[in-house]
């Protein structure tokens, strides 16, 4: 069986990656590809992405017993992709994670043939869905958005997908790529 490819979403936030990638899944049978929950230290009802809330001790603790294939911090937050995803890479499912424009480089070398997926969007929208969002203060966003226009991302498999216009464009577009095979990619140790 040929094992799945890791599709690395990534993007600045409240540039729409959770609404592309819900939109993808509720469009993807099961058998086609899995969608993995980031584990975050940050409450469940914080808004937006549907994840799996842990206390910083948790976290470590599944950090130090090596529960995750991908671990980061940002945004005064800790995220975590769980080790899962290596099992249901191997059984030939692409998965699709939410990931860190910084992280990239780490993610790459555990994962060589992954597909990395930047979303990007007109600052102006950007700054709108942030405000929409209510999580941030307009200083936040001002930073977010000061760090968004000025962050560049380098892959050589790197694949850009426009996020400004319809959830339904963007979130086609990131459907085909989930759906894409063959599918070739192993985890480096």
């Amino acid at each position: 069986m040929t094992p799945g490819t890791l599709i690395y979403v990534i993007g600045p936030s409240g540039c729409g990656k959770d609404s592309l990638m819900n939109y993808a899944r509720s469009r993807c049978p099961g058998g086609e590809a899995a969608f993995a929950h980031r584990y975050i230290t940050r409450a469940a009802d914080a808004g937006g992405e549907n994840h799996v809330a842990l206390l910083p001790d948790e976290y470590q603790g599944r950090l130090d017993s090596g529960l995750f294939a991908l671990a980061w911090d940002s945004h005064g937050c800790r995220y975590g992709v769980g080790a899962e995803i290596d099992q249901w890479m191997e059984a030939g499912l692409n998965v699709v994670v939410n990931g860190s424009r910084a992280y990239l480089p780490e993610a790459a070398r555990r994962y060589p043939g992954m597909l990395p997926v930047l979303v990007t969007l007109d600052l102006g929208i950007l700054r709108q869905r942030l405000i929409l969002r209510g999580r941030e203060t307009m200083d936040e966003i001002e930073a977010r958005l000061d760090r968004a226009g000025a962050y560049s991302v380098s892959h050589p498999a790197l694949v850009r997908l426009d996020n400004s216009g319809e959830l339904s464009d963007g979130g086609r577009r990131l459907l085909e790529l989930v759906r894409r095979r063959p599918a070739r990619m192993r985890r480096a140790v």
